[in-house]
């Protein structure tokens, strides 16, 4: 499975971004998606999670601000993303996972800056 995640930008604080994670050489349905993401000098950390049944589960520090979803038809997930503020700053990943099996997209950039 490659994955390949875009969407990525500058943004002024309160902006709104979606990122996207386009898969190619298999299809998504049967995995979880999750995204994270890497701020400088940080640890990747956890946003959220999207299970092969549609179910959602989210980092307790989203507060509602973001929202994933995918789309079976597009072999896509997704990460809609409200309320920007400089925090947010970081490289953005998408990850597929099932069992032992696990997929990282190249990660795109978010810059949440006026």
């Amino acid at each position: 499975v490659q994955l390949q995640a875009s969407g990525g930008g500058l943004v002024p604080p309160g902006g709104s971004l979606r990122l996207s994670c386009e898969a190619s050489g298999s299809t998504l349905s049967v995995y979880h998606m999750d995204w994270y993401r890497q701020g400088v000098g940080e640890q990747r950390e956890f946003i959220a999670s999207i299970s092969n049944g549609n179910g959602a589960t989210y980092a307790d520090w989203v507060k509602g601000r973001f929202i994933i979803s995918r789309d079976y038809v597009k072999n896509e997930a997704f990460l809609q993303m409200t309320s920007l503020t400089p925090e947010d700053t970081g490289v953005y990943y998408c990850n597929a996972h099932l069992l032992e099996e696990s997929y990282w997209g190249q990660g795109t950039q978010v810059t949440v800056s006026s």
